[in-house]
């Protein structure tokens, strides 16, 4: 619940300074002289750029947890087995460990999102945020019928 109370401030702190942004921007757009209309411009798609990525984040998010509370339904969710250190870190080889079960199971049925999601736990327990992204893209995609990227 305190990830999604954050998630929801920053959300709204970066809509906020979109707003601003942009309202500059029109105001040098307004001024009508040619090097403030290029700034005003250039000052636009910024908030653009950045509200295209917040709802893109906040899609995966979402997607994300549907299949997590589905997953939890059906009792599929990964189980914490791994171990961790005496200040609550999880221990490298521990996740290593884990990740090697999660990615034989993938490979042994690489169509059910199920395994998708547990290795993208893998991933982000092992500290592969980037890798734990994409198995969960994937796992959203084979979800919805979508053929993966």
């Amino acid at each position: 619940m305190r990830s999604k109370l954050s998630y929801a401030v920053s959300a709204a702190a970066l809509l906020f300074y979109f707003v601003l942004v942009g309202d500059r921007g029109v105001l040098l757009i307004a001024d009508g002289r040619p090097v403030t209309v290029a700034f005003g411009v250039a000052v636009l798609v910024l908030p653009l750029i950045g509200a295209w990525f917040l709802w893109h984040t906040t899609q995966f998010a979402r997607h994300a947890g549907r299949l997590g509370r589905e997953l939890e339904a059906e009792g599929g969710l990964p189980l914490d087995e791994l171990a961790r250190t005496p200040s609550g870190r999880i221990d490298r080889d521990s996740a290593d460990a884990v990740f090697a079960r999660r990615q034989a199971e993938t490979e042994a049925a690489p169509d059910d999102w199920r395994n998708w999601f547990r290795l993208a736990v893998a991933y982000f327990d092992a500290r592969d945020t980037p890798r734990a992204r994409k198995a969960m893209q994937r796992a959203i995609a084979l979800h919805d019928g979508k053929s993966p990227r």
